[in-house]
């Protein structure tokens, strides 16, 4: 094997040293005659791989699953979680594989394979991934990188002419994923409720030593873990709501114990504003509506509390649960002054915010463009551009005075044109609507062309510059983008 491989990614292995309790050894099954869709250099630097070594056959070869670099030792990590609500005992990664971490010149990284062929968990799956959901996850994890909110990342997807069956039969691809932790809350519940508290304990030991070691060696590290999973939660949380980003599949398996987002599946992005949106076809009862992930997340908590019942008392945890709702109301409300270029704090700037979201829901107003068009509002002028968003435009009117006058007394702590520079960096002008990853998988689907995906890639990496080139993708969605539908399978 070439000697430049084994000199770029050092492989370190900690997850695997826990043991057989935790994961399970499975060899990569890679997709046959494989060829590179996309390749993230950004993603790329974060593990210290240079740009050239990405055109040359090992990185090819490694990300569609038919070698394996020296010094990784790829498994399957087990959990459990509450899917839906209801406890389901045994999970598990039944598609991907956790080739081992690799420290990069910005930190430390999992390096994950998706798609690499069934494992002990796949229960009756094949461990494929397709190329529709990579091309999904590949864009939306970078979309929310560039959006500033805590994310795994997307390294690359090789896609093969081999054969998968979902509904229809479909593509075979594999993405690699990188993420500072893949320990999830489902990783706890699996050892709590099958009694295993030792087990809790060091997976609990292992989460501390590897991603905040400033707690190891405290009285109360464990109880330190778990407000620092309910802190960096409700604050996820609260930027996925200020953005207007619908997970759609909030499942204590799929949530980061470190905070970050974590499997992007069905998930969405607010067109018209509209609180009761739900992403996922496969969410009937609505579980996951965009309103309700934030409660969703305290519940989440709430199942990892009971997970670590074994390490701290009932009293401890409720407190630290106690913490997660006013966190979560001040970061948003903070986030939403951040959006209408506020820097002060009065009172009553709940109420305008609350008032404004009423009244784009009403009117069905879409949620990016608005608050993208609010950066040049105007405070002696009528906004038309503003105006012309609403079925009713009196119902701008009367917000927009009360705006206005909130904006003069602002007036001497910054200048208006101050103000419209600091929103273009707070509200993105672009997101991954489905119907933008539409474009691209149908294109890559049906042409071969994957030219839309790179496109895209460099667009989303910097959602709030202006990108003339693409400016068609920051107009209201055509009339087809509401006939989409993304399901779990997605």
């Amino acid at each position: 094997m070439d000697e430049q491989i084994i000199s770029t990614l050092h492989f370190k292995n900690s997850f695997a040293a826990l043991g057989g309790d935790f994961s399970t050894p499975v060899t990569p099954s890679g997709i046959e005659n494989p060829w590179l869709v996309s390749v993230n250099e950004d993603a790329a630097e974060l593990l210290g791989i240079d740009t050239a070594e990405l055109q040359q056959d090992w990185f090819l070869r490694w990300c569609s699953g038919n070698i394996t670099l020296p010094g990784s030792a790829p498994r399957a990590m087990v959990y459990s979680g509450h899917q839906f609500g209801s406890y389901v005992p045994r999970l598990g990664d039944g598609r991907g594989l956790l080739l081992g971490e690799v420290d990069g010149p910005r930190g430390k990284w999992d390096v994950h394979l998706k798609g690499a062929g069934q494992t002990p968990y796949s229960r009756f799956g094949d461990g494929r991934a397709v190329l529709r959901s990579s091309i999904r996850e590949y864009l939306c994890s970078e979309t929310l990188h560039g959006l500033g909110i805590a994310t795994t990342r997307a390294l690359s997807i090789a896609a093969s002419n081999e054969p998968v069956y979902r509904e229809t039969t479909e593509q075979a691809a594999m993405l690699i994923r990188l993420a500072r932790s893949h320990v999830r809350f489902g990783s706890f519940e699996y050892f709590h409720h099958r009694g295993e508290t030792e087990q809790v304990q060091i997976l609990a030991d292992h989460v501390i030593e590897q991603h905040l070691p400033e707690l190891a060696g405290c009285n109360d590290c464990y109880l330190g873990m778990f407000r620092h999973a309910v802190h960096s939660t409700a604050r996820l949380i609260a930027q996925w709501q200020a953005v207007g980003f619908a997970h759609g599949v909030m499942n204590t398996d799929n949530m980061s114990i470190i905070g970050d987002t974590l499997d992007y599946g069905p998930f969405g992005f607010l067109d018209g504003y509209n609180p009761e949106f739900i992403c996922n076809h496969s969410d009937h009862g609505g579980r996951y509506a965009f309103k309700r992930q934030p409660i969703i997340g305290l519940w989440n908590c709430n199942a990892l509390a009971n997970a670590l019942t074994s390490l701290l008392s009932v009293e401890a945890l409720t407190e630290v649960l106690e913490e997660y709702e006013p966190l979560f109301f001040d970061n948003l409300l903070q986030l939403h002054r951040q959006k209408l270029g506020l820097v002060t704090a009065e009172k009553d700037d709940q109420s305008l915010i609350d008032d404004l979201l009423t009244a784009m829901t009403a009117n069905n107003v879409d949620y990016t463009i608005f608050f993208r068009k609010l950066c040049a509002f105007q405070e002696k002028r009528a906004n038309d551009p503003l105006r012309d968003l609403f079925l009713d435009p009196a119902a701008f009117d009367g917000w927009a005075k009360r705006y206005r006058q909130r904006l003069l007394r602002e007036s001497e702590q910054h200048s208006a044109a101050e103000r419209r520079q600091a929103m273009l960096k707070t509200n993105p002008k672009y997101v991954l609507r489905n119907y933008m990853a539409e474009i691209a998988i149908r294109k890559a689907e049906d042409d071969g062309d994957y030219r839309e995906i790179d496109r895209l890639l460099k667009l989303l990496q910097t959602p709030f510059d202006e990108h003339p080139d693409c400016e068609e993708y920051a107009r209201h969605p055509p009339a087809w983008s509401q006939q989409l539908s993304v399901s779990c399978s997605s």
